[in-house]
């Protein structure tokens, strides 16, 4: 027997329909060209429709994809709902990976037009010709910021868009229809996608807005720090106008002190984002003595706040921090650190101790740790293991990897992290998997910066680690041998990658040993080198000759 509710899919545009009906004119801000875009929620929806005409004017269907390389603006708002509103899907590309990673996850995804803000043109003109399945670029501005450019039939945003009248009806499709597709870093090889249905992206975003997750009200005002191409902007697109929440979308302007104009001029009650911008606008704040007069949460992803920034914001600020934990596999997000009744009285360091953990699984999200055998461990906050995910958001298989079945006989996805978790439920990651680097929220890969190094004619060996910094929170560290009567400096070594890799993937300093430490297999022993050296970058003179 069936129930009798009706039958209605889960579909993107769907949310944007409820904001636009429930909180037409609350109200969205948006950095873009140095200027501020003034818009709201039912403004928003006009424009989306009028892009998914335009987008299927172009010849557009469902199911082709569509990528975007820019940061959060409400121009890139239209053009995700846009895009899943005709059922094409939408793919961020992240502007930080280098250009062989671009080059790969565009060809990869068979994109076959690519919006982006202006700034990124110089990028893509360097990489546009091994570009084929683009057929063209659209540029985020309007005609006065047009740039000069050679992408083909480049056109900017507005006047691409006041092609159509917006006299249009959003399409009907089955709610597990793809609607966006988001890549991996590649930090274990080739980017690897993940393609999010609209059952999915619905389904996450009301999970995270439960109170003891993000817990978003029409009260609030939401200052999105995170880029929308960093793990599907965490999903708070969505989550926001799901709940009627205003909107303040910084575009490029993440550094401390316009991070804190956009709080205090728009009055910001809640943010998110990875530790170092959080840290800009600390630094901020102690340069010049200003007060936080109405951020009231923030929320911090990528890797965990320090104790000191735990502080620092809700003693001096009177700002609550939660540490949330996901990643794009997951949809992303997959736990809040949120306290419980249990642990709600708990003060001073064991608070803050607590408060760095990763935090809780919310409902839709369940979570264990195994040991190397496959063995399910007890949650008792002393066994550590391998910790595995499942639910109706998270990753089955990687997009065109047809043979890539990544969950165990029970369903659950290995996320590659090491964790413990305690009797209440709070995890902790302990480690990471295959010794990656996490700078800033943003991974690197040891392995690529390795094999970089040794491809100069000089390096006999080298390996890399994370070591602990006072902004970034890890950074590389990297160690060479040299080959027998040959002579390498530092900065010939960085000259040697500057052209090969990002600039941020760029070691901090780089030590030259006369042996690496080998296991008895003859692999690099990467833990006796973070013993001996993770803490090189804050007290270089206390580590052992």
């Amino acid at each position: 027997m069936l129930g009798l509710a009706q039958d209605w899919p889960l579909l993107c545009h769907k949310v944007l329909d409820h904001a636009a009906t429930q909180h037409a004119r609350r109200k969205i801000v948006s950095c873009a060209d140095d200027q501020l875009i003034l818009t709201n929620y039912g403004q928003l929806r006009d424009r989306a429709l009028r892009v998914a005409q335009r987008l299927q004017r172009q010849g557009l269907k469902p199911g082709d994809r569509i990528a975007t390389l820019a940061a959060s603006t409400v121009r890139h708002m239209e053009v995700w709902y846009g895009a899943t509103g005709i059922g094409a899907v939408y793919h961020p590309v992240n502007p930080r990976l280098f250009h062989d990673q671009i080059t790969f996850v565009v060809n990869h995804a068979a994109d076959r037009v690519m919006f982006t803000d202006a700034q990124y043109v110089p990028l893509l003109e360097k990489i546009a010709s091994k570009l084929p399945t683009i057929e063209r670029y659209i540029v985020l501005s309007d005609a006065a910021h047009m740039p000069q450019t050679s992408l083909r039939n480049a056109v900017d945003y507005e006047s691409w868009l006041d092609e159509v009248d917006g006299d249009y009806a959003w399409a009907h499709f089955d709610e597990n229809t793809a609607a966006g597709l988001s890549y991996t870093s590649g930090t274990t090889g080739r980017p690897k996608g993940v393609l999010y249905s609209h059952r999915s992206i619905v389904l996450l975003s009301l999970t995270i807005n439960a109170k003891d997750m993000y817990g978003f009200s029409a009260r609030d005002i939401v200052m999105m720090a995170v880029p929308m191409f960093h793990a599907n902007g965490w999903s708070w697109p969505f989550t926001a106008p799901m709940a009627g929440a205003s909107l303040v979308l910084p575009g490029a302007r993440l550094d401390g002190a316009s991070l804190h104009e956009l709080i205090e001029a728009h009055q910001v009650t809640i943010s998110g984002g990875v530790p170092t911008v959080w840290q800009g606008l600390l630094d901020h704040l102690d340069r010049t003595g200003l007060p936080l007069k109405h951020l009231k949460r923030l929320f911090i992803g990528g890797s965990p706040p320090s104790r000191a920034m735990l502080a620092a914001f809700q003693e001096r600020h009177g700002v609550e921090i939660i540490n949330a934990y996901g990643m794009t596999e997951m949809g992303p997000t997959g736990t809040a650190c949120s306290l419980t009744p249990e642990t709600q009285n708990l003060q001073g360091e064991a608070r803050l101790a607590l408060q760095q953990r990763q935090g809780r699984a919310p409902f839709l999200v369940e979570m264990k740790i195994v040991d190397d055998a496959g063995n399910k461990l007890p949650w008792n906050d002393v066994a550590t293991g391998n910790l595995r995910v499942r639910g109706p958001c998270i990753v089955r298989r990687y997009y065109r990897m047809e043979d890539s079945n990544v969950l165990d006989e029970q369903g659950f996805f290995d996320t590659g992290d090491v964790a413990k978790i305690d009797k209440n439920g709070f995890m902790r990651i302990t480690d990471r998997a295959k010794d990656l680097i996490k700078s800033g929220g943003e991974w690197i890969s040891s392995i690529d910066l390795e094999n970089t190094a040794q491809t100069h004619p000089a390096v006999a060996e080298a390996a890399a680690i994370a070591a602990v910094h006072p902004k970034w929170d890890e950074r590389p560290l990297l160690f060479i041998v040299r080959k027998p009567d040959q002579d390498l400096s530092s900065d010939q070594m960085v000259s040697h990658l500057s052209t090969r890799l990002p600039k941020w993937w760029l070691p901090d300093a780089i030590l030259f040993l006369d042996e690496l430490p080998h296991t008895a297999t003859g692999k690099l022993q990467k833990t006796a080198l973070r013993e001996r050296y993770g803490n090189y970058l804050v007290s270089p003179g206390k580590t052992p000759k």
